[in-house]
């Protein structure tokens, strides 16, 4: 990732970096895992805290597949970040796929990521289609840098978040896991609005545009300008509506969860909703400042659950 403001947050050390050299245990591959997520999706982190002990790691090895994967789109920085050529991280990322279908194939694998992920995908059977779609996001992010429509967008919101909410559906164990599937998709969806609405600086320096054209045409909007317009507040008005609607959905979701895990997912549901109120107490100016929850508020809101 590139940075303009040296004084915004700086990119995190990618996971392929933090990997060991030797083989590792099962225990060791999940330990990992987690530190993956306690380090760079602390509010999903600190949501997980909620979960029975015996369900936290699974959220774990699932987040690390998705962030090993995110880093060889993204970061790869041993080898020069975003200036390795694409064809080397599209055979990269290829490769990583390629090694989890296998390994999930024989039932184990020595990748120290993807040894906890194989045995969280078997032990609670997740739909191995979902990884498929993932990953088919992930390579679009190497040559996809904007989005005409809503529809266009939710082809690579598909694979990039709805899945995940898909993944996780198992493991939450929902009283009707049918009806609770399109809630569940929702949810993955408001959190990566949510994102691309915080992250549209960021986005920009990464030469990606998330938000569909046609809406920003719609308020004659344009984000390359980096300014705070009365066409720019309008556009984010609207795109944060869309994101309350699906924020909406995602209840009734929550509502047909175990309280443990209802209570672990509505902990999540809050922390990124607040993000889209810091938005808007900034004025919607994302530019300048990234609208983030603090990590007292994570835990004092997760302290309260855990009573």
């Amino acid at each position: 990732m590139r940075f303009a403001n040296p004084f915004r947050r700086q990119p995190p050390t990618p996971t392929t970096h933090l990997l060991p050299d030797g083989p590792v245990t099962l225990d060791e591959s999940y330990a990992l895992c987690r530190d993956f997520n306690k380090r760079h999706g602390t509010t999903y982190f600190w949501s997980t805290k909620v979960l029975p002990k015996v369900k936290q790691h699974h959220v774990h090895a699932l987040y690390a597949f998705a962030r090993y994967a995110d880093d060889i789109v993204d970061e790869i920085a041993s080898q020069g970040g975003r200036d390795v050529p694409t064809e080397v991280r599209a055979a990269a990322l290829k490769d990583f796929g390629d090694r989890f279908f296998a390994d999930l194939e024989t039932g184990k694998s020595d990748d120290p990521v993807l040894k906890a992920v194989v045995h969280t995908v078997r032990a609670f059977d997740i739909d191995t289609t979902a990884f498929d779609r993932f990953l088919r996001s992930m390579t679009m992010d190497l040559t996809v840098e904007s989005y005409e429509t809503w529809d266009d967008l939710l082809v690579y919101m598909d694979g990039s978040a709805a899945v995940i909410g898909e993944m996780m559906l198992p493991i939450l164990e929902p009283t009707d896991y049918d009806v609770a599937l399109p809630h569940a998709r929702d949810l993955g969806n408001a959190f990566q609005l949510t994102n691309f609405l915080r992250d549209i600086d960021e986005d920009l320096d990464r030469g990606r545009q998330y938000l569909p054209l046609e809406d920003s045409r719609t308020f004659g909007a344009d984000l390359t300008d980096r300014r705070v317009t009365p066409e720019f507040v309008e556009l984010m008005r609207f795109e944060i509506e869309r994101c309350r609607e699906l924020y909406r959905s995602a209840e009734i979701g929550i509502s047909m969860l175990p309280e443990r895990s209802a209570k672990c997912v509505g902990a999540a549901h809050t922390l990124y909703g607040r993000i889209l109120d810091k938005i808007e107490a900034q004025q919607y100016d994302v530019f300048e400042s990234r609208a983030s929850v603090s990590t007292m508020e994570k835990a004092k809101l997760v302290g309260s659950l855990l009573r």
